[in-house]
């Protein structure tokens, strides 16, 4: 996983939760990187599990909506850090229809071995999308976070229905209608 992954998430803890927090949830992990980060660099998934669960354990909040957080702040900074790719799209079911297509190939152009997700489309019309989120990681409860982003980035309302496919939360089905 790459390290912006890292870095982003220790930023929103610190600023959601304070110092002490991110301090307490990289002590409290087994962490081969010790916690030691740079937005470049590439580290194990394990190391995000351990700092997700043990921030879920001190607050109380739930992984899923930890992830939901934490996805509108990684929004925001995409935002920040490649205005030009969001002003590609006028409406928000055209960009979340492009991940696979466009979205991650300029991903993997600045990072070559991100291991992204996959987003097929089922089905799309002007109003609706149907995706299938594949992943070995379980974070789809961080793509639904962006595309309520994305939508909010449009000024635009949606109904996003998940539905898992694997229980694990491997495979998800995201149902997508525009309000």
């Amino acid at each position: 996983m790459k390290g912006i992954v890292f870095t982003e998430f220790l930023d929103l803890v610190e600023d959601k939760f304070g110092l002490e927090m991110v301090d307490k949830i990289i002590s409290q992990s087994a962490l081969e990187s010790e916690g030691v980060y740079t937005s470049v660099g590439t580290y194990k998934f394990s190391e995000m599990l351990q700092l997700l669960q043990n921030l879920s354990t001190n607050t109380g909040i739930e992984i899923d909506n930890l992830l939901l957080v934490y996805a509108e702040h990684f929004f925001s900074v995409l935002e920040d850090s490649y205005p030009g790719l969001l002003s590609t799209y006028k409406d928000p079911i055209e960009m979340l229809a492009s991940i696979e297509n466009h979205i991650h190939v300029e991903v993997r152009k600045i990072y070559p071995d991100a291991e992204l997700p996959t987003f097929l489309v089922e089905s799309k019309t002007e109003n609706s999308l149907v995706m299938i989120y594949k992943s070995s990681r379980a974070m789809h409860h961080f793509g639904l976070g962006l595309m309520n982003k994305t939508f909010e980035h449009f000024n635009a309302t949606a109904t996003i229905t998940l539905e898992k496919i694997k229980e694990d939360g491997t495979e998800v089905k995201f149902i997508i209608t525009k309000n």
